[in-house]
Protein backbone atom coordinates (compact mmCIF):
# COMPACT_ATOMS: atom_id res chain seq x y z
CA UNK A 1 0.00 0.00 0.00
CA UNK A 2 1.72 2.88 -1.56
CA UNK A 3 1.36 6.30 -0.39
CA UNK A 4 0.17 9.17 -3.17
CA UNK A 5 1.75 12.52 -3.83
CA UNK A 6 -0.11 15.43 -2.83
CA UNK A 7 -0.88 17.39 -6.39
CA UNK A 8 0.66 20.66 -7.39
CA UNK A 9 -2.01 23.12 -8.39
CA UNK A 10 -0.84 26.67 -7.11
CA UNK A 11 1.84 28.87 -7.64
CA UNK A 12 2.35 27.36 -11.30
CA UNK A 13 1.94 23.90 -10.48
CA UNK A 14 5.08 24.50 -7.24
CA UNK A 15 2.48 24.54 -4.19
CA UNK A 16 0.43 22.37 -2.69
CA UNK A 17 -2.98 22.62 -1.04
CA UNK A 18 -1.43 22.65 2.06
CA UNK A 19 1.46 24.83 1.16
CA UNK A 20 -0.69 27.60 -0.07
CA UNK A 21 -2.88 27.73 3.10
CA UNK A 22 0.09 27.60 5.23
CA UNK A 23 1.76 30.53 2.97
CA UNK A 24 -1.66 32.17 3.87
CA UNK A 25 -1.96 31.89 6.86
CA UNK A 26 1.78 32.76 7.40
CA UNK A 27 1.21 36.43 5.84
CA UNK A 28 -2.42 36.90 7.62
CA UNK A 29 -0.50 36.54 11.25
CA UNK A 30 2.22 38.70 9.97
CA UNK A 31 0.15 41.67 9.09
CA UNK A 32 -2.05 40.61 12.36
CA UNK A 33 1.22 42.32 14.26
CA UNK A 34 0.68 45.55 12.59
CA UNK A 35 -3.22 45.78 13.22
CA UNK A 36 -3.64 48.33 15.70
CA UNK A 37 -5.73 46.39 18.16
CA UNK A 38 -3.42 43.79 18.94
CA UNK A 39 -0.69 46.70 20.46
CA UNK A 40 -3.88 48.49 21.94
CA UNK A 41 -4.90 45.51 24.21
CA UNK A 42 -1.00 45.22 25.31
CA UNK A 43 -1.31 48.99 25.78
CA UNK A 44 -4.33 48.80 27.85
CA UNK A 45 -3.22 45.64 29.92
CA UNK A 46 0.07 47.48 30.53
CA UNK A 47 0.35 48.29 34.79
CA UNK A 48 3.85 49.15 34.69
CA UNK A 49 7.57 49.00 33.02
CA UNK A 50 7.61 45.27 31.79
CA UNK A 51 4.99 44.23 33.80
CA UNK A 52 1.60 43.07 32.62
CA UNK A 53 -2.18 41.88 33.40
CA UNK A 54 -2.99 38.67 31.94
CA UNK A 55 -6.90 37.93 31.95
CA UNK A 56 -6.13 34.20 33.11
CA UNK A 57 -7.39 31.22 32.20
CA UNK A 58 -9.37 29.00 34.48
CA UNK A 59 -7.55 31.28 36.68
CA UNK A 60 -7.97 34.92 38.56
CA UNK A 61 -6.39 37.73 36.28
CA UNK A 62 -2.85 38.37 37.58
CA UNK A 63 0.12 40.43 36.97
CA UNK A 64 3.28 38.58 35.17
CA UNK A 65 6.69 39.83 33.40
CA UNK A 66 6.68 41.03 29.60
CA UNK A 67 9.51 38.66 29.29
CA UNK A 68 11.02 35.14 31.08
CA UNK A 69 14.26 33.77 31.28
CA UNK A 70 14.33 30.39 30.53
CA UNK A 71 17.26 28.33 30.09
CA UNK A 72 19.76 31.16 29.51
CA UNK A 73 17.61 32.92 26.74
CA UNK A 74 14.53 35.81 27.52
CA UNK A 75 11.52 34.41 26.05
CA UNK A 76 8.29 36.76 25.47
CA UNK A 77 5.33 35.98 28.41
CA UNK A 78 3.11 37.74 26.94
CA UNK A 79 0.49 37.08 24.10
CA UNK A 80 -2.31 39.09 23.06
CA UNK A 81 -4.73 36.40 23.00
CA UNK A 82 -8.07 36.34 20.48
CA UNK A 83 -11.58 35.44 23.23
CA UNK A 84 -13.47 34.07 20.30
CA UNK A 85 -11.14 31.23 18.47
CA UNK A 86 -10.28 32.61 14.84
CA UNK A 87 -11.73 28.98 13.51
CA UNK A 88 -12.82 29.74 10.20
CA UNK A 89 -13.42 26.24 8.89
CA UNK A 90 -11.92 26.34 5.61
CA UNK A 91 -14.04 30.13 4.91
CA UNK A 92 -10.78 32.14 4.40
CA UNK A 93 -13.45 35.08 4.95
CA UNK A 94 -14.32 34.42 8.18
CA UNK A 95 -10.80 33.70 9.27
CA UNK A 96 -10.12 37.36 7.82
CA UNK A 97 -12.70 38.62 9.73
CA UNK A 98 -12.49 37.04 13.07
CA UNK A 99 -8.52 37.49 13.18
CA UNK A 100 -8.88 41.13 12.50
CA UNK A 101 -11.36 41.32 15.26
CA UNK A 102 -11.55 44.87 17.49
CA UNK A 103 -10.41 45.11 21.24
CA UNK A 104 -13.40 43.77 22.20
CA UNK A 105 -12.67 40.66 21.33
CA UNK A 106 -8.74 40.43 22.07
CA UNK A 107 -7.14 39.76 26.33
CA UNK A 108 -3.55 39.96 27.06
CA UNK A 109 -2.76 36.27 28.60
CA UNK A 110 0.59 34.86 30.20
CA UNK A 111 2.38 32.27 28.27
CA UNK A 112 1.08 29.20 30.78
CA UNK A 113 -2.74 30.92 30.23
CA UNK A 114 -1.95 31.10 26.79
CA UNK A 115 -0.61 27.55 26.02
CA UNK A 116 -3.78 26.15 28.58
CA UNK A 117 -5.96 28.20 26.49
CA UNK A 118 -5.05 26.93 23.19
CA UNK A 119 -4.86 23.48 24.27
CA UNK A 120 -8.41 23.34 25.17
CA UNK A 121 -9.43 25.01 22.42
CA UNK A 122 -7.94 22.58 19.95
CA UNK A 123 -9.25 19.59 22.21
CA UNK A 124 -12.45 21.06 21.71
CA UNK A 125 -11.66 21.49 18.06
CA UNK A 126 -10.85 17.60 17.23
CA UNK A 127 -13.90 16.61 19.06
CA UNK A 128 -16.47 18.58 17.34
CA UNK A 129 -14.48 17.38 14.46
CA UNK A 130 -14.99 13.45 15.60
CA UNK A 131 -18.58 14.36 16.21
CA UNK A 132 -19.55 15.63 12.97
CA UNK A 133 -17.72 12.61 11.18
CA UNK A 134 -19.64 10.17 13.25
Amino acid sequence: MGTTKAVKTRNNGQWTEARYRGFIRSALRQAWTRWQPNHQTKKDARVGYGQYMCAGFETEPHVVGASVVIDGKRKNNIFTDHIEPVGGDGDWNKVIENLFCETDNLQLLCKECHDAKSKHERAEARNLKAQNNL
